[in-house]
């Protein structure tokens, strides 16, 4: 696939598109070979905010369970349901992913249900973005990119982690068996992207919209 330094200039119009956009992703998207090992897509536009407060307080894990629907993950792992998913990221973080659009209404709702609670919630939607991998060659390419173990005995379905990953860092999360997803700050998004075409080229890579 023809895919390296496919970049556009972005317009003024598009300011609030992902951090991606420039890339032409939504041009590549269908043209990469039929039966790529890898396929990948960038969840654009997906709102993310981080929480922060005291996971040991039954009150807290409570009222953010009434406010998202998901119960707060153990250390090192993500839970979903739909396009919304809860990760740890460390002993009193989280972040929590949501459909496009409702970021707003979901940080007042978890504000009204914590009131009472020394917390923290922070929008970092346009810090991010969400690069989802699939296919069978995936674990192949993370391990070229990462030293972390991502064998199943190690990294099993569920798992999320922080990483260093080439010269840069993100976190990884195995959310199916041959599916894993990428948070990646805007900074990193061009370096991820040109990473990911030259890792993935021997298997093939797909872009999908």
């Amino acid at each position: 696939m023809n895919a390296i330094n496919v970049y556009k200039q972005r317009p003024d119009a598009a300011q609030g598109e992902s951090p991606l956009y420039h890339a032409g992703l939504h041009e590549l998207a269908g043209k990469g070979p039929k039966h790529a090992g890898v396929s990948l897509r960038e969840k654009k536009l997906l709102g993310h905010l981080t929480l922060r407060g005291d996971a040991d307080d039954a009150a807290f894990a409570s009222a953010v369970e009434q406010a998202t629907g998901l119960a707060l993950p153990a250390a090192l792992a993500v839970v979903s349901a739909g396009d919304q998913s809860l990760q740890w990221l460390g002993p009193d973080e989280w972040l929590l992913i949501v459909p496009s659009g409702t970021e707003f209404a979901v940080e007042q709702k978890l504000r009204a249900a914590l009131a009472d609670q020394h917390i923290s919630v922070v929008n970092v939607s346009g810090g991010q973005t969400l690069l989802e991998l699939s296919g069978p060659n995936v674990r192949q390419v993370l391990m070229k990119s990462t030293s972390y173990d991502v064998h199943p005995s190690s990294f099993p379905v569920g798992k999320a982690v922080g990483t260093h990953f080439a010269k840069s860092q993100l976190v990884i999360r195995h959310t199916g068996e041959d599916t894993w997803e990428l948070v990646v700050r805007r900074s990193f998004a061009d370096y991820i992207w040109l990473w990911l075409q030259d890792a993935s080229a021997e298997y093939g890579l797909a872009i999908e919209a």
